[in-house]
């Protein structure tokens, strides 16, 4: 009993005690992680930020086809350089290609109809003239010579009937030729092919596709699509420097040149997939462009860019509205 009434208060006493140490570490202020790479200062004093995504000069074409069917060949790989009218794909055409010998069949048919048509009204011309110049009336009825008219004026509308069946049977053939061709899917621009999303033997579906059966574009010269939020949209001037600065080393930057400025301001596209991100934020969209060799960038990678920008004035008020000292990404 007395042994028992001096280990309570011990465990007692090392459970206060384990409770004093965990408290303790738990009051301890954890470092800040560091960043595995330090962002990218800007170059300017004042300025506008913002975040650009790298595309091809000629922008990213999303290549679909206008016939859906099985893939047939596909005849290139990613970065092969293609020109323009090169062919890109194929859908089966063996069942147009049959339809293709009816239709071929049918214009023959149709031609040969014509010259029957034509030697049927020469034979009915021939007789009416006959009985039209006979010199002796009586040598042939009244009746009879209006049969002979009225036979070649048949045959004369059977040749226009027939004639006309040979337009249709061209242009049936034409439309199936057409329908073929557009089972031949080429490229539209010379371009480098930047993805290939189908193999010989998957299915390719028209429409409007959320991943596209190809993507091509023009990377002679990159472009990038910068988002300059709609509060800083007033700050931007086309004539003043931009810097994009790569993702991962800021050490690795390139001076763009302005190409345009896209005037319709659009919905922030979310491009960090994060649930904080803002839904209702708007950005004008401002193109530029570097050299490809500048930067070991690829189409679709995102960049930092600082575009130089006037300073914001202090108000009447005394307040100073937030610029100068960098815009939102």
């Amino acid at each position: 009993m007395v042994l028992k009434n001096k280990i309570i208060p011990a465990v007692a006493v090392v459970g206060l005690v384990i409770a004093l140490v965990v408290a303790v570490r738990s009051q301890r202020e954890t470092p800040p992680a560091q960043p595995v790479a330090q962002p990218a200062q800007a170059p300017f004093k004042s300025y506008i930020g913002g975040a650009g995504i790298v595309e091809a000069r000629t922008e990213n074409i999303s290549i679909g086809t206008s016939l859906p069917g099985i893939v047939k060949t596909v005849f290139v790989k990613v970065g092969n350089r293609v020109k323009a009218g090169a062919p890109l794909f194929q859908i089966d055409d063996r069942e147009l290609r049959a339809d293709l010998l009816i239709k071929q069949a049918n214009l023959v048919k149709a031609r040969a109809a014509v010259q029957e048509a034509r030697a049927s009204l020469k034979d009915y011309q021939a007789q009416y003239e006959l009985v039209r110049h006979a010199t002796d009336q009586r040598a042939v009825s009244v009746d009879d010579v209006q049969k002979r008219r009225y036979a070649a004026e048949l045959a004369q509308a059977k040749l226009t009937s027939a004639k006309a069946a040979v337009i249709a049977a061209e242009a049936d053939l034409k439309a199936t030729q057409t329908s073929l061709e557009r089972l031949m899917v080429r490229a539209p621009i010379d371009s480098e092919v930047l993805q290939v999303n189908l193999r010989p033997g998957e299915y390719a579906p028209t429409g409007l596709l959320d991943t596209p059966l190809m993507r091509l574009g023009d990377l002679d010269r990159l472009h990038i699509r910068v988002d300059i939020d709609e509060n800083d949209a007033w700050r931007f001037k086309p004539e003043t420097r931009a810097v994009a600065f790569l993702r991962g080393n800021r050490d690795l930057k390139a001076e763009l040149v302005f190409v345009r400025t896209e005037p319709y301001v659009t919905p922030k596209t979310s491009l960090t997939g994060s649930s904080t991100e803002r839904v209702d934020t708007r950005v004008l969209q401002v193109i530029y462009s570097f050299d490809r060799h500048a930067l070991p960038a690829y189409v679709g990678q995102q960049m930092d860019v600082f575009i130089e920008a006037p300073e914001v004035p202090i108000s009447v008020t005394g307040g100073v509205a937030a610029a100068g000292k960098g815009g939102k990404k």
